[in-house]
């Protein structure tokens, strides 16, 4: 039996254009979306493209590792319940070769609680956002995480 989606659709001409948003740090922040649903991790890269930020897509985590690898990104965006490797999983690997990326986690299942408190453990405190995430939302998150002065990065951004 397949489990029905319910997300809100937004068109992408909802989504801000470059110059109409005053997001900073946009014009040089590469982000690495993952999900390995497909739509989602397209789409969100398609938004964060059209706002100014240089956005790279991976489906998986080995795949997000090989692009990190290519292109150091600046904020780690991924789904933690995920085939194989954890978005959790991802984001504490990465940052241990990309210790200057921030992390913001999304996720549509309750199941992350389990390990979210895992990775707190490990001594990562992240920042986790439930799907569906309007698209502003997300844009604004992403302004914030990358916002964050040098000197404080944490695992967490927030608002």
């Amino acid at each position: 039996m397949s489990a029905k989606l319910n997300f809100k659709v937004v068109s992408l001409s909802e989504v801000p254009l470059n110059g109409q948003t005053d997001i900073v740090g946009r014009r040089h922040s590469v982000v690495l979306v993952v999900d390995d649903e497909r739509v989602i991790a397209d789409t969100l890269s398609i938004i964060l493209s059209k706002s100014g930020y240089k956005a790279l897509t991976a489906y998986d985590g080995v795949g997000a590792l090989e692009a990190a690898r290519n292109i150091r990104p600046d904020l780690l965006i991924t789904d933690v319940v995920m085939p194989g490797m954890t978005g959790i999983e991802l984001a504490m690997t990465l940052r241990q070769t990309v210790p200057e990326c921030r992390v913001l986690l999304f996720s549509g299942q309750a199941a992350t609680v389990d390990l979210l408190e895992r990775a707190r453990e490990a001594g990562h405190d992240f920042t986790i956002l439930t799907k569906p995430v309007p698209p502003h939302d997300m844009l604004r998150q992403v302004s914030a995480c990358l916002s964050m002065s040098e000197g404080s990065i944490t695992d967490r951004c927030s608002l």
